[in-house]
């Protein structure tokens, strides 16, 4: 069974549901800004991933600028990075998959098609 992070009021997120739903993937789905992922669980996310700390990052989320992270992000610690993730769903890259082996960020349908078909 997979874990589906996601945040319902979000296009890519339902683009992502509708593609699981439709592919019959069973998934737990869990409203990842009522309930972010912990600390924690991101560094979990992290390592079984290849990709780098800011992909995690919801850059295009009005928090990351408000919170001007573009600049910041890359002189942060990993710790100090899940610390903040931590904090805030909105601040997270979504939807998020995992089986708690490989994990995706955003959705791209290829990538659903190569890890969760």
């Amino acid at each position: 069974m997979i874990t589906f992070y996601w945040y319902p009021k979000c296009s890519t997120c339902k683009k992502a549901k509708h593609w699981l739903d439709e592919n019959e993937v069973a998934y737990n789905q869990i409203d990842m800004i009522e309930t972010p992922p912990k600390k924690e669980e991101l560094e979990k996310l992290f390592a079984n991933s290849d990709l780098g700390i800011r992909r995690f990052f919801n850059t295009s989320g009005i928090k990351y600028r408000e919170m001007g992270l573009k600049d910041k992000v890359d002189q942060m610690t990993e710790d100090e990075a899940f610390t903040l993730l931590a904090t805030d769903g909105k601040l997270i890259k979504r939807p998020i998959v995992t089986d708690g082996k490989k994990v995706t960020l955003g959705f791209k349908e290829s990538e659903f098609v190569e890890n969760w078909k």
